[in-house]
């Protein structure tokens, strides 16, 4: 509840008070008004409001009482910093301004003095009583009208300041109160002289106050005029100063001494020459080095000037590095710091060997796209030491803006080049290996799209000339080598994605991980941790414990960490001299990191009723996904639980529609639909989940509950189904095997139209699996549940 207190407000003198009108209401909002503002009743203006006091006001209604403040430097007024009379106003128009404030545009209603203030918190809010203004006519005031509009034109023509429409609005007034309350929020006065004014209710006495406000005025503007000409008349002498200086400048030249400013225009003309840029950047600069010449040193477009010319001749327009056109030599260097990964290392030396044919290839696009982990970003670097390149990386997440790709324009303070171009100044060659991470995590706003900005430099037919909004020069980006890396593909525009080659990482087999921790991971962690080969050793069976039972992910960071668990934990026991050598098993490894955190072997300890085993590809890589049904006494009512996304629903009830079917053949009773209540849940609840590909699985997890049969533990599935019943091939495969694999499965259910996806499974991996190729739900079905109870097997 708001803080009320009733603040008395002695009157300063005895005026009449009217009964307020219909529609203004005796209890308002107050905004206090600072920085020399006093609005008058009869005007419409706009004002700008930051306080939230005042913003919280705005939101009472639409008439405020505004009332100048005593000090303008008081940030919090109350009541005592305020005058007493101020002017009733009403809202016309309220515009929502950046980092919250408000601009209002307001029409002076009346003056208005303030009785009491009824509430300070969390706003002020005052009693009021307008106020009256008597009547005044004869042929004195006419007279005072007329004199008061002359002396306003005469300040008008001194004043340059003041609009010269004003006096065409003032000069056919013809009511006194409202002459003077037009004039007065124009002249430049305290805020104490303009609050006399509004205080003056008289129209005849505010004109006369007027008279000697304006007559003062006058003769400062008189005074301003005549200092004004004498500071035009140095202004010429500055002139003939600078004509002097240019003669002494071309004096200079014929000693043949040279002052700083010549001196730095040398340097850069001499940069420019010897930067090897295009013929048409070359006259950009050099035009610009011209205007330099002729501006005064410190000036601030001096500077603009001075720092674009920087960038111009820092940038390596003609440098570059030569490609190593070894194939052997570069295959050698991808084998040592990479193990697999052959579709992207046979690309590369593809790339090789067309260059050492021809020097007229462009540089690729390259797109990598994989879970994380899996070597995307670090592989970039290799292919840079294989190519005998520069490498540079910029990471894309998160950017909004599109002039972090393409700059911002000169005409911004502190403005620069994007970050295609500040990477290629900080290589200092115009081939490096550029590496644009993460994508597919560009985000978009109402300040561009920074996707589109990357279509032209990732366009091998138009990033020739690459336009940079700072430089406003084409920059050839033709020989750069571009990677981009992501974790899903479907979050990329289209029309980017279309420009670049795709290269998928899938996940890694047992067998890679236990190479990749074999030859890299172990040594890579002892050394970082102080330890030799013979101070540490971990076996195999240690190391495949722990891809098994503490790891359970497509790449290889988090099997990373637990080495270094157990390097930080070998070299305490090494350093406090408790032991020289440690030997590591597969026994020992609870001992180092506790408890497995994976169970390793079957997914399903048994033949279950209901629970069907799906697989899944999420951008971490391939996952076993369970389905549960639950089937309960109700009205036939479907549940689906488990973050859902639409296009997983809609597979549930196909699913259910083919099952209802299809009830006859496989003996339901088709009432039981109508009497049961269906719930089906997929774990884990708090992670969102979508797609077609889960569809036979909850077929086969629906069917299993009604005819009670058990779905088999060693077995798990994907693929779209159709109301028909039809099994439709889905993505993903290889990472989806390669899950099941890790999960203990022994047997794979896929679609027909899958088969050719098993040329990319690994031999290990096929020889572990048996694969099922069906093309119909009821092959599904047939494969996976067990018999009834009491059935024949």
């Amino acid at each position: 509840m708001p803080r009320k207190k009733k603040v008395a407000v002695e009157p300063e003198e005895s005026v009449a008070f009217v009964s307020p009108a219909q529609s203004i209401p005796e209890v308002l909002p107050v905004i206090p008004l600072r920085d020399n503002q006093v609005v008058f009743p009869r005007n419409m203006l706009p004002l700008f409001v930051g306080r939230d006091k005042s913003i919280r006001a705005l939101e009472q209604g639409r008439q405020v009482l505004l009332i100048a403040q005593r000090d303008c430097d008081v940030e919090e007024p109350e009541p005592g910093d305020l005058y007493t009379i101020g002017t009733v106003a009403e809202v016309m128009q309220i515009f929502r301004l950046p980092e919250g404030a408000v601009r209002i545009v307001i029409e002076g209603l009346a003056r208005a003095r303030v009785h009491a203030y009824v509430q300070d918190e969390p706003f002020l809010v005052a009693q009021v009583q307008l106020l009256d203004e008597p009547v005044d006519e004869g042929i004195e005031l006419q007279a005072l009208m007329r004199s008061v509009c002359r002396q306003y034109e005469e300040i008008v023509n001194l004043d340059r300041n003041v609009p010269p429409e004003l006096l065409q609005g003032i000069k056919h007034i013809e009511d006194p109160a409202e002459l003077s309350d037009q004039i007065a929020p124009n002249l430049p006065v305290k805020t104490e002289t303009k609050q006399n004014l509004l205080e003056t209710l008289s129209p005849r006495e505010r004109l006369e106050k007027l008279t000697g406000i304006l007559q003062h005025e006058a003769e400062i503007l008189h005074i301003e005029r005549d200092i004004r000409m004498r500071v035009d008349k140095e202004i010429s002498d500055s002139q003939r100063e600078f004509y002097l200086r240019e003669r002494l400048k071309a004096i200079q030249q014929e000693l043949g001494e040279r002052d700083e400013r010549t001196s730095e225009v040398e340097e850069f003309r001499q940069k420019i020459a010897a930067a090897g840029m295009p013929q048409e950047v070359s006259e950009r600069a050099l035009k610009e080095v011209d205007r330099l010449e002729k501006m005064p040193f410190a000036t601030p477009e001096a500077v603009v000037v001075r720092t674009y010319l920087d960038w111009l001749v820092a940038l390596p327009w003609a440098i570059k590095t030569e490609d190593r056109l070894d194939v052997a030599e570069a295959e050698q260097v991808l084998d040592e710091d990479h193990y697999g990964l052959v579709k992207v290392k046979e690309r590369v030396l593809e790339f090789l060997a067309v260059r050492k044919l021809t020097s007229q290839m462009k540089g690729p696009i390259l797109c990598f796209v994989g879970p994380p982990g899996v070597g995307k970003t670090s592989i970039g670097k290799s292919i840079a030491r294989a190519l005998g390149r520069k490498f540079v990386r910029v990471s894309l997440g998160g950017i909004r803006d599109e002039a972090e790709i393409r700059g911002h324009r000169r005409t911004y303070i502190g403005s620069m080049p994007g970050r295609i171009i500040q990477a290629v100044r900080q290589t200092g060659s115009r081939n490096p290996v550029f590496m644009l991470d993460e994508v597919d995590k560009v985000g978009a706003d109402f300040r561009g799209d920074p996707t589109a900005a990357l279509l032209e430099a990732l366009d091998p037919e138009q990033n020739g000339a690459f336009s940079d909004h700072y430089l406003e020069v084409p920059f050839d980006l033709s020989d750069v080598m571009f990677i981009t890396t992501a974790n899903l593909l479907d979050p990329i525009h289209p029309a980017l994605k279309d420009r670049m080659e795709v290269i998928h990482f899938p996940g890694y087999t047992e067998g890679e991980k236990l190479e990749i921790a074999r030859q890299f991971l172990v040594p890579k962690q002892r050394e970082q941790h102080g330890l030799t080969s013979d101070g540490l050793h971990i076996g195999d069976d240690a190391l495949l414990r722990l891809i098994r039972e503490y790891t359970r992910e497509a790449g290889v960071r988090n099997l990373e960490r637990e080495i270094a668990a157990i390097c930080r934990k070998v070299a305490r026991r090494v350093a406090t001299g408790e032991t020289g050598c440690v030997q590591v098993g597969a026994d020992d490894v609870a001992s180092y990191l506790g408890a497995s955190k994976y169970r390793y072997g079957l997914a399903e300890e048994r033949d279950e009723v209901a629970v069907a085993m799906g697989l899944a590809y999420t951008e971490f890589g391939g996952d076993v996904l369970p389905v549960e049904v639950n089937l309960m006494r109700g009205k036939g009512q479907l549940a689906l639980t488990g973050q859902l996304g639409d296009v997983m629903k809609e597979s549930a009830q196909a699913a259910l529609s083919w099952l209802r079917a299809r009830a006859p053949q496989l003996q339901i009773s088709a009432e039981v639909f109508a009497e049961t209540d269906i719930h089906v849940h997929v774990p884990a609840g708090a992670v969102p989940k979508d797609g077609p590909s889960a569809g036979i699985t909850m077929a086969t997890a629906l069917a299993s509950a009604f005819t009670n049969r058990a779905v088999r533990k060693d077995l798990a599935m994907t693929g779209e189904i159709t109301l028909r019943g039809r099994v439709l091939p889905v993505g993903g495969v290889k990472e989806k095997i390669l899950a099941a694999h890790r999960a203990g499965v022994r047997t794979v259910i896929l679609p027909d139209e899958n088969q050719k996806d098993l040329e990319e499974i690994p031999d290990n991996v096929r020889r572990d699996l048996r694969f099922c190729f069906v093309k119909q739900v009821e092959e599904v079905l047939a494969q996976a549940l067990l018999p009834a109870a009491g059935e024949a097997a």
